[in-house]
């Protein structure tokens, strides 16, 4: 669905990522006081309700918020090349046009300057490019870091720019957010929430992978536009950026996330942010999809996602991108899903794709397989059928004990989805624990209709309490 944007710009510094995160009450930007954090468009959705004095009968009206790159700084003094000696200004094309594109699609543009500081010469100049763009009609100037009344006259000296009063608030303790909420309700011609959508909402896919290995480009792919920056310098992109795209008559949200590297290479609190906003972000996608340059080995970073996405129990898809560039006479599809398994172990019952994000080979495969997926982990077995299939796995082959104990199951049946969760109630949890619950785990994939997504087991001992928790939907049993 599409929805009426509100685009926030301004020069750096003045608490645009604040201004999103206040509104949408989520860390989804970045905040830090380096100029150029944020490079891409940055999105979100919200909810803003009628004012006071709206008509009666009105209604809230769903409204996009873009955050944009600062203007016309992009890099902070001293950093403007990486540890890898790439120049920084190479991207201000790049952050300068997907600005420009926030602004030509917003239906109101928030233009947010620093209350406490007044007008600056680069603010100026970014009040003149509006003109120049015949902007002005959208425009409505926010004095942000008004932290109270005391603050206001300062404020108010943005009035002398010639777009109209500023809205003066503060993203830090709140001032004056209701009247700005007020205004771009009475701005924007959105859209009332709708009724009829369905309550699942879009399939939320997380693209996460090392450095380059080419997620933007695959996210424009999928997108069919430049929705974020793609560049050869590594760290591009650095906040977990939302994308909205359809596919054979399905709705999807594609994020894009920072390139991880390890750990203790990370070069400052920015990078410690991004590599938590990609945590974030593979903690609420339905499916994970772990891109792998095929044109170069599996990397420690490789692995460390992998493990990460074992650990959260996420359906993952590994994507092995710029398969183009691979000569399939030197290594095959065969050879390398071989050189796969032994790579990255314990996924080895996720499926595996070959793509080529920049020539736009096997996307429709790639939203299908996610599709698929989803449904996988989302399906509920019965518990009959379950009961029936442990049992049978059990009597073939049965935990053993090293003093005779007879392992016991008593019941058996799933308690939840995304991920399946069966739980079992036994006689000795201790024994079906370790290699026999991954022995049970990779049959019940066999036998279930779960074969390529993870899944929990939860086994606990026989007592009146679990089994009412079991018969009665209330499952809390100990892992």
């Amino acid at each position: 669905m599409v929805y009426p944007k509100v685009a926030i710009v301004g020069r750096p510094n003045v608490g645009k990522s604040s201004l999103l995160n206040w509104l949408t009450r989520q860390r989804i930007s970045i905040v830090d006081p380096t100029p150029g954090v944020t490079r891409d468009r940055v999105s979100a959705v919200i909810e803003v309700d009628s004012p006071l004095e709206a008509p009666s009968g009105s209604k809230p009206k769903d409204i996009e918020l873009i955050d944009t790159g600062g203007w016309g700084v992009y890099s902070a003094d001293g950093k403007r090349f990486t540890d890898a000696g790439e120049d920084l200004s190479q991207l201000t094309g790049l952050i300068e046009h997907q600005i420009r594109t926030a602004i030509e699609d917003a239906a109101l543009i928030l233009f947010v300057i620093d209350g406490q500081a007044g007008p600056t010469s680069l603010d100026k100049t970014v009040a003149s490019l509006l003109r120049k763009w015949g902007c002005v009609d959208r425009v409505a100037i926010v004095a942000n870091k008004t932290d109270g009344d005391s603050w206001v006259p300062s404020a108010l000296e943005a009035a002398a720019m010639g777009m109209g009063e500023p809205a003066c608030v503060s993203a830090m303790n709140g001032f004056g957010m209701g009247t700005l909420l007020d205004l771009m309700w009475t701005r924007v011609d959105g859209m009332p929430p709708s009724e009829e959508e369905d309550e699942a909402g879009p399939l939320k896919v997380a693209i996460v992978g090392k450095r380059n290995a080419g997620k933007s480009t695959l996210v424009n792919a999928l997108a069919g536009t430049d929705r974020v920056i793609v560049s050869e310098i590594a760290g591009t992109t650095r906040d977990a950026i939302d994308v909205k795209i359809e596919f054979d008559g399905r709705d999807f949200i594609a994020i894009d996330t920072a390139g991880l590297r390890r750990k203790k290479s990370l070069a400052d609190s920015i990078e410690y942010y991004a590599y938590h906003r990609m945590l974030q972000a593979i903690r609420r996608a339905d499916v994970v999809l772990l891109l792998i340059d095929a044109t170069k080995p599996i990397s420690t970073v490789d692995q460390k996602l992998a493990q990460e996405l074992q650990r959260q129990l996420k359906p993952t898809v590994m994507v092995m991108n710029k398969w183009d560039q691979v000569d399939e006479k030197t290594v095959t599809p065969d050879q390398f899903l071989e050189y796969l398994t032994s790579q990255l172990r314990g996924l080895d019952f996720a499926p595996i794709i070959f793509v080529s994000a920049l020539e736009g080979d096997g996307l429709g495969d790639l939203l299908s397989l996610a599709c698929n997926l989803h449904e996988q982990a989302s399906h509920r077995e019965s518990t009959a059928k379950i009961n029936t299939v442990v049992g049978a796995i059990m009597d073939k082959r049965g935990p053993s004990s090293r003093l005779g104990t007879q392992a016991k199951l008593y019941f058996a049946s799933q308690v939840s989805t995304n991920p399946p969760t069966l739980a079992l109630v036994v006689n000795r949890p201790k024994l079906f624990r370790g290699r026999y619950e991954r022995y049970l785990m990779n049959r019940l994939r066999e036998e279930l209709p779960f074969s390529e997504v993870p899944i929990r087991l939860m086994f606990s001992k026989r007592t009146r309490k679990t089994l009412h928790a079991l018969l009665s939907g209330e499952m809390d049993l100990e892992q």
